[in-house]
């Protein structure tokens, strides 16, 4: 087992009962990015770093007729996400996988080369290489597809005692709101001739961004295409 896969299964051991509980009050903008998502009939949805499955249900819910994967490198996540996932009655169409956000490889995980959607949620302020993880999430989606990502911003529009504050707050549980990330989506995007939108939310608490990859020429689609794998 990889050192991230020990130390988020040794934070989430006992904090994943009640992370849902608690978590709804503060990462805020999460069902926008769900909602913003909107899969064709058919086509599959990642999510990485996916926890304890609340979005992966969400997903499946709201687009019934797509196709969904989860991703995360702690066991003791995986274990409440199986959980929900099999409560709320979607399992037969949600596929999930352990494995780390900055390398891995979806053929070998899902059988699939890439990924029509894929969602970063409040995941990449809690990985140190958030970059490199930043950098496989738009690598996997597919041409013509879209990466949708929402998390901590920068904060710069809250008063200054209250970002100190927040920030003295969010360190408690290893999350560092990544200041950069605007700048790093720019690059990346521009680096596979993708589009990038980035919008803060809240003054600056969140911030939200899609990366669209463009579609492929019809003759070069089949490499990308994976449709008969997974749920």
């Amino acid at each position: 087992m990889s050192d991230a896969a020990l130390l988020m299964d040794r934070m989430y051991r006992r904090q994943r009962h009640i992370y849902d509980l608690t978590r709804k009050y503060y990462l805020l903008g999460r069902d926008s990015a769900i909602a913003s998502l909107r899969p064709r009939p058919g086509e599959a949805v990642l999510e990485i770093g996916c926890g304890t499955g609340r979005n992966l249900v969400a997903v499946a819910r709201r687009f019934p007729e797509a196709r969904v994967f989860g991703l995360d490198v702690s066991s003791e996540m995986l274990v409440s996400a199986r959980a929900a996932i099999r409560r709320a009655g979607v399992e037969p169409r949600v596929a999930l996988a352990q494995g780390d956000a900055t390398a891995f490889d979806p053929q070998a995980l899902f059988g699939r080369a890439g990924f029509d959607r894929v969602l970063v949620s409040y995941a990449l302020s809690m990985i140190p290489p958030w970059r490199e993880a930043l950098a496989q999430a738009i690598e996997v989606v597919v041409p013509g597809g879209a990466l949708e990502i929402v998390d901590f911003g920068d904060q710069a529009g809250l008063p200054a005692f209250l970002r100190a504050a927040l920030r003295r707050w969010l360190a408690a549980f290893d999350v560092t709101p990544r200041d950069a990330l605007k700048p790093e989506i720019a690059s990346l995007a521009a680096a596979r001739g993708a589009k990038a939108r980035v919008v803060a939310l809240y003054a600056g608490y969140a911030v939200r961004a899609t990366v669209e990859r463009p579609p492929l020429p019809a003759s070069a689609r089949s490499v990308w295409t994976g449709r008969s794998a997974g749920p």
